[in-house]
Parts: structure tokens; sequence; C-alpha cells
């Protein structure tokens, strides 16, 4: 982050914590291969014994580390392809970070490990454990002889998941990341309740040449419009010149309450040629009331006014509505062809910038996808392998999609980032999972159920340790103040837990299935 010259923002901050989680897996995959290969060539002395696991160690992972570092790389990468800039450093950051841990983990590690003394029966005991081995045997009796039932169960699962997807709302608000009870929370709440708001609005009139402003009937439009905007139960009273012109009037009038309307054309005149006069004046000549009142909302050329409006937090749901309904009602007063109304402000930047966000991340999971699946294919050389190592990694985001529709978790900026982070780590499984199988697979004479079977064995404890400790790391973010990083903790989680649950259970079963299909077919 220092080399490239980037500040610690919402979301690099998070790439600390992801590295850590990330990082961890590696080395429980290398010291559990070390530790399984070390007990299988028990019949050598202790250096000889030590040494063969090392290598055998180094061999057997180094590759598979490093597609599943690549490929987690990539969900994190992809963000660097987006337009928005902090997306592009956290991409950048996080990619970089991800291919750096496996060569320290893949040199540090196995350097470390040659140092230190043979692993003694008690470092070596969880490879037994019962809990996980149980475990373990009934994820085997689940693929060999419940494949209908893990089947239907699938297609239950995404079904209800589906129709959560149809209640996913893609909606979000400036400040509902904020915990409910944070200061800056509660007092625009409070100003919501009372005042309608304080998010700000600006419409600026543009009359497309100087002096336009001074054409009659300019500002009668302009009342027209505030009084439309003014109709409106989430906007405040706009402040415009139209407002101040009455204002004056008022004054000119004593003070009168019923005497705030709009003004005849020559007070108009008079408070515009006012204004003008100061404006061209020194900035150190002491200006009129008037003109202070009305210098902030047009420019010296008189060709630019604005029109402030304070407004609620309504949403990127019901904003573009609201929105919509002031573009048309100017249309219909100003004519296009002599005046141009632009809106513009904090509301519309938002706006704006979450749809932008959005898009882009929904791009960034189209590149993952597409990038993955192509490591996939030069890793596995098999189009149907790869077919069957996706289906795994898609069911578990259409879930969390569905999950979120039901629990009434909107799509925003800071929720639909987890389905890249997802799938960029759960890949990792898939790769792992497969690799070990190819490699089994010559030892069991390449008979498919029998290399599944010893597949779940080997890999099995691994996965299960290694989702164990990311769905604690991604837990902690549960704790954090801020909803964005809240949601990315537990929606990775699940997200975790489902695929860990798709690549022990279905993808097996594909396996066997698609070897029967390919016996059936010869």
């Amino acid at each position: 982050m220092y080399l490239f010259g980037y500040k610690i923002s919402l979301l690099t901050a998070l790439i600390p914590s992801l590295v850590v989680v990330i990082g961890v897996p590696n080395c429980i995959y290398f010291i559990n291969k070390y530790h399984t290969n070390y007990l299988h060539n028990k019949g050598n002395n202790a250096i000889n014994q030590k040494k063969t696991a090392l290598i055998n160690m180094v061999s057997k992972m180094g590759v598979v580390t490093l597609f599943c570092n690549i490929t987690a790389a990539i969900g994190f990468a992809v963000f660097a392809l987006t337009k928005s800039a902090i997306l592009k450093e956290f991409g950048v950051v996080s990619g970089i970070s991800i291919m750096i841990i496996f060569f320290i983990s893949f040199i540090l590690l196995p350097a470390v490990l040659s140092y230190l003394p043979a692993p003694t029966a008690g470092q070596t005991k969880y490879l037994t454990n019962k809990w996980i081995t149980s475990f373990l045997l009934k994820i085997e009796n689940w693929v060999l002889h419940h494949k209908k039932i893990v089947y239907l169960t699938s297609a239950v699962v995404l079904a209800a998941a589906i129709i959560g997807i149809f209640k996913l709302k893609t909606v979000a608000y400036i400040v509902d990341d904020l915990p409910k009870t944070d200061k800056v929370y509660t007092d625009l709440k409070f100003f919501e309740s009372n005042f309608k708001g304080v998010m700000p609005l600006e419409i600026v009139v543009d009359s497309k040449k100087q002096n336009g402003l001074r054409k009659p009937g300019v500002f009668e439009k302009i009342d027209s419009l505030s009084q439309y905007i003014a109709a409106q139960k989430s906007m405040n009273r706009p402040v415009s010149l139209a407002e101040g012109f009455k204002f004056l009037y008022q004054g000119f009038s004593g003070g009168d309450s019923t005497a705030y309307f709009f003004p005849n054309e020559a007070i108009i005149s008079k408070g515009l040629s006012e204004i003008r006069q100061q404006l061209k004046k020194d900035s150190s000549v002491k200006s009129s009331n008037v003109a202070k009142m009305f210098m902030p909302f047009i420019d010296s050329t008189m060709q630019y006014t604005r029109i402030s409006v304070s407004m609620a937090d309504v949403g990127t749901k019901e904003l573009p509505a609201i929105l919509n309904g002031i573009e048309k009602r100017s249309n219909e007063l100003f004519d296009s062809t002599t005046h141009k109304v632009q809106l513009t402000g904090t509301s519309i930047t938002f706006l704006e910038g979450s749809q932008f966000i959005i898009n882009g991340l929904k791009e960034s999971i189209f590149w993952a996808f597409l990038l993955i699946a192509l490591c996939m294919l030069y890793l596995f050389k098999s189009f149907k392998i790869l077919i069957c190592s996706l289906l795994p990694n898609v069911i578990p985001l259409i879930i969390t999609a569905g999950v979120m529709g039901w629990a009434g978790v909107p799509l925003k900026p800071s929720t639909v980032l987890v389905f890249s982070v997802a799938l960029g780590i759960a890949i990792d499984i898939t790769i792992r999972f497969l690799v070990n199988y190819k490699q089994e697979l010559p030892a069991y004479n390449n008979n498919v159920t029998e290399t599944v079977k010893a597949t779940i064995k080997n890999t099995g404890l691994s996965i299960v340790y290694t989702s164990l400790v990311l769905t604690a790391g991604f837990v902690i973010f549960c704790f954090s103040g801020f909803g964005g990083t809240k949601s990315l903790g537990w929606l990775t989680s699940v997200t975790l837990l489902i695929a860990t649950l798709t690549n022990l259970i279905l993808l097996p079963v594909l396996l066997i299935a698609l070897n029967r299909t390919a016996k059936s077919t010869t």
C-alpha cells in the first residue's frame, strides 16, 4: 500500500485480516500433508522419514497451492478491473498480497519444518479425530449410497434460494452501514423526523447565455419548480433566488406575512442589478445585506442560478423516482433550447456511486468466473471436470443470494462484495479435492468410486479444518460496528460452509455420475 501510494480506506483496512485468513489454510494443507506422509513412511529412520515426508509435501502440494492462491487472488484482483478507485486499490493490494502469501508459505514453511524435530504422536493425533472421522464416514455413505437424496436436497435448497432471490432488493442508504446507536445516524434520523432530512440536493438552472436570467418569467418558473419540490413528502422547502425575492418583497411591505408572494419584474430587476454590482466589486468592499443573501445562488454573468434542497435519506430505490419527477416538472417549465436544468449534490453522487459500484462488482464476478474457469480448464484439461468443479461453487453463491433475500439483506456495495471474495476462496476447496483425486486415481487403477472414497478420507480432513479456520476468521468481522464489514463476515462464512458441503458431497457424486455416463457412452 505504501509503495503504490494508497491510503487506508474502508476496504483496504480489511486486507490484513484477509491475508491472515487466506494464509493460514496454506499452512494447514502443507502441515497436514507432511504429517500424513510422515506416518505413511514408517520403517525408515527418523531423519529419512522426515526428509521423504517434506519432499512429498512440497512436490504434491506446491502446484495445488499455487493454483489455489491464483484463483483466490483472481477473486480479489478482479476488483481492479472496475472503474471505482477504492475497489481498484482493494483489488490490486489484495491480489498481490495473496500471491506473496504463496511464496512465503511455499518457501518459509518447509524450511522451518526441516529444522524442527520430527512430529510426535501427540502432534499427529488430530489426523484420527473421531468426530471429524465420523463426519467424513457419513459423507462417504451419502455419496455412495444416497445419491438421489443428495440431488433432491440440492434441488429443494436451490428452489428455496431462487425464491429468496426474487425477494432480494437492491437498495442502499447513505448511512445504513453505520451502527444504529452512532451519533451521526441518530442525528440524521432526528432531522428526518422533524425537518425532512438534511441530505443536500442541488439544482442548477443554466440560461445558456450571459444575463439570461434577467429575462422576464425565469424566476416565476423557478418558483413553480420550488413549489413542486416543497410538496414532496421527503423534501424540505427549497432555497433559491425566487424565495429570496419573496422575502425581499415582504420586507418592502413592512414584514407583512400576507405579502410573502412573488413580486413584479421591477423589484426582481432591481435586486439583480444590485447583486451584479456587488459581484463585480472587489471582495474587500462591504456588500449590502440583500447582495449577501442572494450572491451564493447566482454567478457574476447572470447565466447560472441554483436551487438548494435538503431531503431525507430515502435510499437508492425511491430516489430515482423523486429525481425523475423533478426532471419531468423542470422539462415542462423550461424550454430545453434556452435553458438547461441539471441535478447534482451529495444525494445524486451517492445514487450514481452506488449504482456504479454495484455494476462494477457484477462485472468483476463475471471476470472472476471466466478467469477461474480458464485456470481450472488448464489444470484439469477437461470440460466435464470443469463443469463438475464450477457447480459446487455456483450453488453456494445462489444460496447466499437466497439467504439475503429471505433475511431481508439488500444488495448494495457492501454486500455484493461477498460474491467475488467467497468465490475466490471457495474454489480453493474444489481445486484441492480434484487434484488429490487425480493424484490418487492411478493408485486405485482408475477406479473412480474407490478413488473418491480415498479422496474424501485424505483431503476431507484438511478441507474441514480449513473451512473451520476460514469461517472463524470471517466470523470475527461480525463483531465490527460497521455494517459493510459485518455483512462481509457472516455472508462469507455462510457461503464457505455451504461450499464445503457441496464440495465434499455434491462434487464426489458428480464425479461418480460422470464416470458412469462415460462408461455407458463407450
